[in-house]
């Protein structure tokens, strides 16, 4: 039973149905036989004692009441036959409170309906366009519905309705006008990227003809087939495929012309090589035969990646390498060597991160500007520069540098990253700071570069012990941490702890640094007892956390559901004790969701034997754009199938090819934008992006408006309802929108003269930054405020939403096993 019709005293009942019936008689009004119940009940809470009559208003205010639920039901079905499949529920759940007539027909309905929808559209856009075109995105973002062309026009009408504009079917019809050009253009864009794509695939099997087995390589040498094994063997003569056969072998091809470009070496290899080879006859010339395709891996020269950065190889440079747990001192010692130099370089992993450490080097009086992404602040007669890894500048000689995070070498994403900093940065003594699984990584690209290396192991400055038994959530206590592995199960365990008048805070990756920085302040100042956080607090946070209690042992990590490692056992439950505010840190598990022996086995395990000793490397503009004058093409997209294919081998002992999987969708995608340089195609290929938000279909809108002149606006923030009741698909929406402004303001530093109106953008960045914290801090105020009900420990109520995905966008995990081999029990109170 409904809990807005609560029952009353059984004494009740006869005097309401009386005054029930009494009032029908008396109002005419009809009343269907499954209505009666509630009305029943809502007439009894208006009786006075010992009263069986109601007045008519009275009567019909209960009818209303009543009715209300069904009304917007109506409302509903009403504005779909119509197309308007931007209104929501809670429209017409809102409009329906307004309607008093007992009776009221559809006109009545859609009546009370219209002031809402005016309202609405008006807060979605500070003008009518910017208004359809955020609601245009968030049924996108929700689920996942393009407008139809009618559906457009209906909205845009809507739209003209609610701004008063004088001629509403003009500014549909302009509109119309536009969305037709927009889809001839997206039509264009997708015709022209599949010719481009096919062009380029067929490039490439001609190259692929165009290769020699073996048996032919002798003959275009002149060389013995002895000494082409050899030279073959000392990596010197590169093998352009391998195609496995059946029986477990490979054949192998050779690109004539490349091995047409390398006989000026042979005499050199000769005198290298044995006696009996500088006396061998000469192989008869099969002449210099011509092919489409040229030396692609020379030109990359990826097999040669640490000669790539001429600035940092011709410094002498010296590298200490600073590991350690975490919570124990590593940034302080970098930052101090840093600081007493006169010109240095610190790179952080996130922008939060690379904010700290210019906080740091500016208290400690060292003037310091800042490089991210997507933002720069520049201080006059600075010589120190904070700036995340992406944005280590290359060609400027430091003297000292620190490179933070070391262990991210291994990052199917972002791994490459951190080899092209620690390779490149151009500092006379560099400091790589990291946990200890970073060091044979490390010390293998130093040999690389020929850089010595001299090390340094810190030890945590306060114990960190696994809890003998899992705990509860009625146990959790203030400086508690818990941790789960997606913004959903975050966001049920704060409802549930907010519940229950606990004060929270949220950490978690959708959230912009700002925000991520605001709550992590109100936990370490009191205003939060509980922080609920995904491992985004494993890197850039400064957490006074006493407790880390593992809500789960098990992550989606992009590709599978997994155990979770020491590493990240080890890196996230570090985040407990802080050194001076805790005498030790305590790791535990939940109570219900695995062993409390699996978290003291991960963090007393060694760290990890790294599978693969190769770093990641990837290629940079100017490869992409030697690569492409090789082969004598434009497009991203073969540039990259070419590098893809040929230019690092499978089993290069050096390097590996980093996972580029997204550059590569992007750039496939931007194949049919024509007027784009190459240039300009690779730095949108490098645009941080979620295409689980549709960000490549975007980025794609935005580079075909720079391709034809035009100037991309800001997006904006659409409509924020009031803090205190927004609702969490609202704030949900609002980080959406943070990731767009996010691209934006990033392409905004790099072609300035397109994405205009950076100020803009930076006030609406903050403008939702702001909102989005007032969000979470008001839930917590109104939580603790309006709850009454302490803990209970013997209720069996589970948080909401836990079979849900393990990540946003991963798989629903269901009762998954723990890792510590059973099933989770999802009963946590």
């Amino acid at each position: 039973m409904s809990s807005e019709f609560s029952d009353r005293d059984a004494s009740t009942a006869a005097p309401a149905a009386l005054a029930l019936d009494a009032a029908i008689a008396a109002t005419g009004l009809h009343v269907e036989t499954r209505e009666r119940p509630k009305l029943e009940r809502v007439i009894a809470r208006q009786l006075a004692p010992g009263a069986d009559r109601v007045d008519d208003a009275t009567f019909r205010a209960a009818l209303c009441t009543v009715r209300r639920k069904p009304w917007g039901s109506r409302l509903m079905d009403l504005t779909r036959r119509a197309g308007q499949v931007w209104v929501t529920r809670a429209d017409t759940e809102t409009a329906a409170k307004t309607v008093d007539t007992p009776a009221p027909d559809d006109a009545t309905l859609l009546a009370a309906l219209t002031p809402v929808l005016h309202e609405k559209l008006r807060t979605q856009g500070e003008t009518p366009q910017m208004a359809v075109e955020n609601i245009r995105s968030d049924l996108f973002d929700g689920t996942g519905r393009m407008l139809s062309p009618g559906e457009l026009h209906t909205l845009a009408v809507a739209v003209a309705d609610a701004f008063g504009l004088p001629d509403p079917a003009a500014f549909a019809a302009s509109l119309d006008a536009a969305e037709s050009s927009r889809r001839d253009r997206d039509a264009r864009i997708e015709d022209t990227a599949r010719a481009r794509r096919r062009e380029e695939v067929q490039r490439l099997r001609e190259w692929e003809k165009s290769l020699v087995p073996f048996s032919d390589v002798p003959g275009l040498l002149r060389c013995s087939q002895r000494e082409a094994l050899r030279w073959i063997a000392e990596n010197r003569l590169p093998v352009a495929r391998r195609v496995p056969q059946a029986d477990g072998q490979e054949r192998w091809e050779f690109d004539p012309s490349e091995l047409m470009a390398l006989r000026q070496n042979l005499p050199q290899w000769r005198r290298e090589g044995p006696e009996s080879d500088r006396r061998a006859p000469l192989a008869p010339d099969l002449g210099n035969r011509r092919v489409g395709n040229a030396v692609i891996a020379q030109v990359a020269a990826l097999d040669r990646y640490a000669a790539h950065f001429r600035t940092a190889r011709a410094l002498n440079r010296r590298i200490t390498l600073v590991t350690g747990p975490t919570n124990s001192g590593k940034s302080h010692t970098a930052l101090d060597a840093l600081a007493r130099a006169e010109s240095g370089l610190a790179l952080a992993p996130l922008r939060l991160l690379a904010h700290e450490f210019r906080e740091s080097l500016t208290a400690r009086g060292v003037p310091t500007s800042l490089a991210t992404g997507e933002e720069r602040i520049d201080v006059p007669g600075s010589r120190h520069l904070a700036a995340t890894v992406e944005m280590c500048p290359l060609n400027n000689p430091v003297d000292v540098a620190i490179i933070d995070e070391a262990q991210m070498l291994t990052d199917p994403d972002r791994g490459a990253a951190w080899t092209a900093a620690i390779m490149g940065a151009p500092a006379r003594h560099l400091f790589i700071l990291g946990a200890p699984d970073c060091i044979p990584m490390v010390r293998r690209i130093a040999e690389l570069c020929g850089d010595p290396v001299d090390e340094i192991r810190l030890e945590r400055k306060s114990p960190l012990v696994a809890a003998e038994r899992a705990v509860s959530l009625p146990e959790l206590q203030k400086h508690d941490a818990l941790i789960a592995f997606s913004r959903r199960e975050v966001l049920d365990l704060r409802a549930l702890l907010l519940a229950h008048g606990k004060r929270v805070a949220v950490v978690y990756g959708a959230l912009s640094p700002e925000v991520r920085r605001a709550e992590a302040q109100r936990f370490n100042n009191g205003d939060a007892d509980i922080l609920i956080a995904t491992d985004a607090i494993g890197m850039g946070l400064n957490l006074t956390i006493r407790r880390v209690v593992f809500a789960a042992l098990r992550k989606y990590d992009g590709n599978q559901t997994r155990d979770l490692n020491p590493q990240e056992v080890k890196q996230i439950g570090g985040r407990a004790g802080r050194f001076g505010k805790h005498e030790q840190g305590i790791v535990a598990v939940l109570e219900g969701v695995g062993s409390p022996s699996f978290i003291r086995a991960m963090l007393e395990a060694p760290p990890q034997p790294i599978e693969d000793m190769r770093p990641q490397v990837q290629p940079d503009a100017d490869i992409v754009q030697a690569v492409a004058a090789e082969i004598g093409s434009d497009s991203l997209f073969g540039v990259l199938v070419r590098i893809r294919r040929a230019v690092l081998r499978r089993d290069d002992p050096n390097y590996r090819l980093a996972n580029m999987e997204q550059a590569f969708a992007i750039a496939t995608a931007l194949e049919g934008v024509a007027d784009l340089t190459l240039a300009q195609r690779w730095v949108y290929a490098m645009c941080p992006v979620d295409d689980r938000d549709n960000g490549i279909q975007r980025l794609v809108h935005w580079a075909a408006d720079h391709a034809a002149g035009n100037s991309v606006p800001p997006p904006g923030t659409g409509r924020l309802p009031p803090a205190e009741r927004a609702e969490r698909t609202e704030l949900e929406r609002a980080e959406k929108r943070h990731k767009r402004l996010v691209a934006w303001r990033w392409l905004a530093l790099r072609f300035p003269e397109t994405y205009v109106n950076r100020e803009d953008a930076e006030e609406t960045t903050a403008r939702l930054n702001d909102w989005i914290e007032d969000v979470l801090r008001q839930q917590s105020v109104r939580a603790r405020a309006t709850s009454a009900s302490p803990f209970r420990p013997d209720s069996r109520a589970n948080p909401p939403g836990r079979r849900g995905a393990n990540r946003d966008g991963g798989p629903p995990k269901g009762n998954a096993p723990t890792a510590s081999g059973g099933k989770q029990n999802r009963s946590f109170w």
